[in-house]
């Protein structure tokens, strides 16, 4: 009898994404996955605008998790664009986690997700019950149960139904044992030690935004963009101290909105940038002086042109 050993196991590498609906937890379980925080965290629903993907290295094999914006019935140009982003994302992967929190009972928004996934048939379907450490036993298997049901009311073959809690760590590195076997046969496909290939500028402006996001009252969230101007090591400093100037404008759609984000004699601004700074010196490891200006784009969620220049 030959036992394979584990040097013949071929090697897997491919691409992952999990979608969800807005606040599923996708971005938290992409962290807890990589282990260093790549993707955009917030309690805010719609923060994850970018592609951006943790690569998780593991002996036998690379899993690069793609993160797309939340799937939703768009209302402005930006919306459609993120769909179309979205659509195109889940062609291109190799398998799709599908989120679904466990504390919330399937709703209309995950019917529309799951009605859009069942039409990509060839892609393999992981369904993932995240947030299981807020419900008892009880609630997680009628949370089970319903996601079974969607999948035969629909058409879709779940390749698994895992739950998780990226917060406790319940089952993560499970959950990538489960990944790796739906990926093809492939050499690794991002050098050891890459963590993301989102540009660093795209990152940083992700942390500023970020910490904009925290505590600002509801009417805010989609109308913060934030561009990095220009990051440059600080000249004339000595070889052990380096630091490493960034610019930054934070844009928002209308001016009344400028004093929500500077707050009062700008202690909220500077807020921002002390909370950014620290995030931004853990990614890059280098001290770092931030330079945040925050200006106003008009109603640039409906103007092509400007979200042709804010990134989008």
């Amino acid at each position: 009898m030959s036992v394979r050993t584990e040097s013949t196991a071929p090697h897997r590498a491919g691409f992952a994404c999990f979608v969800g609906r807005p606040n599923a937890g996708k971005s938290t379980l992409t962290n807890a996955l990589v282990g260093t925080k790549v993707a955009i965290t917030s309690n805010r629903p719609q923060t994850t605008r970018h592609t951006v993907r943790g690569i998780v290295h593991r002996p036998e094999a690379q899993l690069v998790l793609v993160d797309t914006p939340g799937l939703h019935k768009p209302r402005t140009l930006l919306g459609e664009r993120l769909n179309d982003v979205v659509r195109t994302t889940w062609s291109e992967v190799d398998v799709i986690g599908f989120c679904l929190p466990a504390d919330q009972k399937l709703g209309p928004g995950d019917r529309y997700i799951a009605a859009e996934l069942a039409a990509i048939k060839k892609t393999p379907k992981v369904a993932i019950v995240t947030k299981t450490d807020l419900v008892d036993s009880k609630a997680l298997a009628t949370q089970l149960l319903a996601i079974d049901q969607l999948g035969k009311e629909l058409g879709i073959e779940w390749a698994e139904i895992i739950p998780v809690s990226a917060v406790g760590d319940s089952q993560v590195s499970l959950l990538a044992d489960l990944l790796v076997p739906l990926l093809p046969e492939s050499p690794a496909l991002y050098p050891e030690g890459d963590l993301t290939d989102e540009p660093e500028q795209v990152m940083v402006a992700e942390l500023i935004r970020e910490a904009a996001l925290e505590g600002v009252r509801d009417e805010l969230p989609h109308s913060i963009a934030v561009v990095v101007e220009e990051m440059l090591p600080r000249e004339d400093r000595p070889a052990d101290k380096p630091l490493l100037d960034i610019h930054a404008n934070v844009y928002i759609e209308r001016p009344s909105q400028k004093g929500i984000i500077i707050g009062p004699k700008g202690k909220r601004l500077k807020e921002v940038g002390t909370k950014s700074r620290k995030h931004i010196e853990a990614l890059l490891g280098t001290p770092v002086f931030l330079d945040l200006h925050v200006k106003v784009a008009k109603d640039w969620q409906r103007d092509p042109k400007q979200l042709r220049k804010l990134g989008f």
